[in-house]
């Protein structure tokens, strides 16, 4: 079993379409910034952790973090170790066959391809991708060589070695590398839309706790203040909004 890390027990515990006595188990990565990472103070922190706190307030729920690798995440589901997943989690026909999923709480959007070299070749090289991705899908089917590594950060540490010459991930992920590389990391080709965004990942027996969260996520939608978390914490005028 993955190593798990227990976090601070979030919000007071009332009365909802989930049972008064459950603590839902919200999984994360705690590895996919500005999704999900640890903060300076050892706590989970990011755009997830934010919408899930208010989340879990508006489907009157008590919420308790955990972090496990990205990798077990679905066997540890279905394992009953935890009770959804919240992990920057794309919904695809794929995941649908195994798990359910909510509404998305983050639009389709954008993968894309980053390099130290401009001329690296994307289509016939090799190119870095986290396992068990949408993007390592993707670099499946073209006719580069997949690297797969265990986190984003492993993904784009292959490009700086020199393992990988591109790493191709999610444009929201990739951006604060390029952008703070000083010039080192250059974006290579056209983005490419994967996926019918980002849900909480369920398993297929837990119809209730489905449609409570799927509620809350609407309101967020409905009143704007999911979009004003994604202004938040991607990029202001750039940010992906419903």
């Amino acid at each position: 079993m993955k190593t798990m890390i227990l976090t601070t027990a979030l919000l007071a515990l009332t009365a909802g379409s989930v049972s008064a006595q459950q603590v839902v188990r919200l999984a994360t990565e705690g590895a996919y910034p500005p999704f999900n990472f640890i903060n300076d103070a050892g706590q989970v922190d990011g755009f997830e952790i934010a919408l899930f706190n208010e989340l879990c307030t508006r489907a009157e729920v008590s919420c308790e973090w955990v972090t496990t690798d990205w990798d077990g995440m679905i066997p540890n589901l279905q394992s009953g170790n935890f009770d959804a997943i919240v992990a920057g989690m794309s919904i695809t026909d794929e995941r649908r066959e195994v798990i359910d999923f909510t509404q998305n709480y983050y639009p389709p959007a954008f993968s894309a391809y980053a390099a130290m070299d401009p001329d690296a070749d994307i289509e016939g090289g090799v190119v870095a991708a986290q396992t068990n991705t949408i993007q390592a899908a993707h670099v499946a089917e073209t006719g580069a060589t997949l690297l797969e590594y265990a986190t984003p950060d492993e993904a784009v540490g292959a490009v700086r070695n020199g393992e990988a010459d591109a790493v191709f991930s999610d444009s929201d992920y990739l951006k604060p590398v390029v952008d703070e590389s000083g010039g080192a990391f250059v974006w290579l080709g056209e983005p490419v839309q994967l996926g019918d965004g980002i849900g909480m990942g369920l398993r297929k027996s837990d119809t209730e706790l489905k449609a409570t969260f799927d509620t809350a996520i609407q309101s967020m939608k409905d009143d704007g203040s999911l979009n004003a978390l994604l202004t938040e914490w991607f990029g202001g005028d750039d940010a992906p909004q419903f």
